[in-house]
């Protein structure tokens, strides 16, 4: 490759990555969380549950339908089919469904339900980056485990 040709490409291949970059970056859409509409599900108060209230609940599946895909499906994916920016969803607790003690899988439940919660809550920080920001605040409780209730029926392994 002459001169001429590797300085004429730098600028080029330069502009090329930020073209890339801008429409990953374009390609989220609006990135503000969406209020989500709770009115018709039962009130769970101020004291945060330790484990989903609304599973199998189906007005709240619908909610958290809605829920999902207007403030999580950007980065976990439509359908909760992760598209690889962040964790599959559907796999969330995988764990707990091989467990054939009855008392060890309710536990396992309970313990991936405190996880998302706090997930959500408090988002997801490493080194400094934010991975997944924090919910609390923005979504109520009833939002959050409306959409845990949704996430459920999405499971890649059925409990």
């Amino acid at each position: 490759m002459t001169l001429h040709a590797q300085q004429s490409w730098r600028p080029v291949s330069l502009a090329a990555v930020l073209l890339v970059a801008s429409a990953a970056t374009w390609a989220h859409g609006d990135v503000t969380p969406q209020a989500v509409d709770t009115k018709d599900l039962p009130t769970l108060g101020e004291a945060w549950r330790g484990e989903n209230p609304y599973r199998k609940h189906d007005k709240a599946i619908k909610i958290g339908a809605s829920a999902y895909n207007q403030n999580c499906a950007r980065c976990h994916g439509l359908e909760a089919i992760s598209g690889g920016i962040a964790p599959d969803l559907r796999k969330l607790d995988n764990d707990c469904s091989s467990l054939k003690d009855a008392a060890r899988k309710a536990a396992c439940v309970k313990e991936i339900d405190d996880y998302y919660v706090g997930s959500v809550r408090r988002g997801k920080v490493r080194n400094g980056a934010v991975y997944m920001p924090p919910f609390e605040g923005i979504l109520n409780q009833e939002a959050m485990w409306a959409i845990k209730a949704y996430l459920e029926t999405r499971r890649e392994k059925p409990l």
